[in-house]
């Protein structure tokens, strides 16, 4: 017979403990996200204060509109790359943290610390090291190799070094949770394919990556949703969306027209849309992930 006892004594006293929690969901979550679905059907001028309702409108306008689909399109390849990159330069890290003897402790803090920084301290640092005519980086890239770096003026080479910064920013995060995962893993199965004769990298892949399924998905789930919407100040203080939009993501085109363009029903309606994309990828990557994650039990 179980003689765990409840946290609380009646419904009454259970709703009250969660008061507070659902008035914080309410207030700035359900709340704004109800006004900013209404205020996509409207057409507004002096950020809001005046409203002509156009139904779907804004959705017509923005589907319809090349500057949006480029955006669009390079939004989704910058987010792809943003992923596969994080995760893979991750799993790798924290596969070498794992297999170490000695000081794996230090090895793990100078692998998280580029996470711990703010993202405009992060994005100060980088712009001085790859500045085109100031940065150190890009003074010994040019000095040993035939490469010349000017992201400034060209749009594959700002997107690409955008790509590189976003997934420094992101690699501590995912290498926490898989170190975490790895340190789980029973070790009568490492014992065995060691015995078995299997190779250290294809342990990784084989034996590892399986075993570990569960936290990966979580972290392509964590990282798609960082990809699409966390990266704004470092895309705001590196590239401003330039040049030539080659780096105007839907988030920082979301922004710019909300509160530079004062068009907030055309933004709300790109707000919208962005969440509906970023769910439906969230849902297909759960469902094709759980055919290939092992859970324990």
């Amino acid at each position: 017979m179980s003689t765990a006892t409840k946290p609380y004594d009646s419904t009454l006293q259970a709703a009250l403990l969660l008061l507070p929690t659902a008035a914080v969901l309410v207030a700035f979550l359900y709340y704004p996200a109800l006004e900013t679905f209404r205020l996509s059907l409207y057409e507004t001028l002096f950020l809001g204060q005046r409203q002509t309702w156009t139904g779907l409108g804004n959705f017509v306008s923005l589907l319809t509109s090349g500057v949006y689909q480029y955006s669009f399109f390079i939004t989704v390849a910058f987010a792809a790359v943003v992923v596969f990159g994080t995760l893979g330069v991750s799993l790798l890290i924290g596969y070498l943290i794992f297999s170490v003897d000695v000081r794996s402790s230090v090895y793990l803090v100078a692998a998280i610390w580029p996470y711990a920084l703010p993202p405009a301290v992060a994005a100060i640092l980088l712009n001085f090291i790859l500045h085109p005519n100031l940065g150190i980086f890009t003074h010994y890239l040019e000095l040993l190799t035939p490469l010349t770096l000017d992201w400034f003026n060209d749009g594959p080479q700002a997107f690409a070094i955008l790509a590189v910064v976003v997934i420094w920013k992101q690699l501590g995060y995912n290498i926490i949770f898989i170190v975490a995962a790895l340190n789980n893993i029973p070790e009568i199965l490492t014992e065995n394919a060691r015995i078995d004769g299997v190779g250290r990298f294809r342990m990784l892949y084989k034996v590892y990556v399986p075993m570990i399924a569960p936290t990966m998905t979580f972290l392509v789930v964590m990282n798609t949703i960082y990809a699409f919407f966390s990266t704004f100040p470092l895309v705001d203080l590196m590239t401003s969306g330039g040049p030539s939009d080659a780096t105007n993501f839907l988030i920082f085109k979301l922004y710019r027209d909300a509160f530079q363009f004062n068009s907030l029903g055309l933004a709300s309606a790109q707000s919208v849309i962005l969440f509906v994309v970023v769910s439906i990828l969230m849902y297909i990557q759960l469902r094709f992930a759980s055919g290939y994650g092992r859970y324990g039990g």
